[in-house]
């Protein structure tokens, strides 16, 4: 539940069905994936958040900052949840 891994993305470029996979392996499975994209949301494409969706997965993207204070609430909350960041 309190783990930290290193995800070998650069930019929101980067993500993709398969840079996702690492927290579709996470165990407890995970409710909520919260990716914060730099210094400003991006919009990342649409069949890679469906197929999340299908997997059970909710994604939130917000810009870095942002996704570090949802990700912190959510903890709070004892939601299942994971973030994957990217420094602005």
């Amino acid at each position: 539940p309190r783990s930290i891994l290193q995800w070998n993305v650069g930019s929101h470029r980067d993500i993709s069905h398969e840079s996702l996979s690492l927290f579709r392996l996470l165990e407890p499975q995970i409710e909520i994936l919260v990716l914060g994209t730099g210094d400003r949301v991006e919009r990342l494409h649409p069949t890679t958040l469906k197929r999340m969706r299908e997997c059970g997965i909710a994604v939130e993207v917000q810009d870095t900052a942002n996704a570090c204070a949802t990700f912190n609430f959510l903890m709070n909350e004892r939601r299942v949840v994971a973030a994957g960041l990217i420094p602005p």
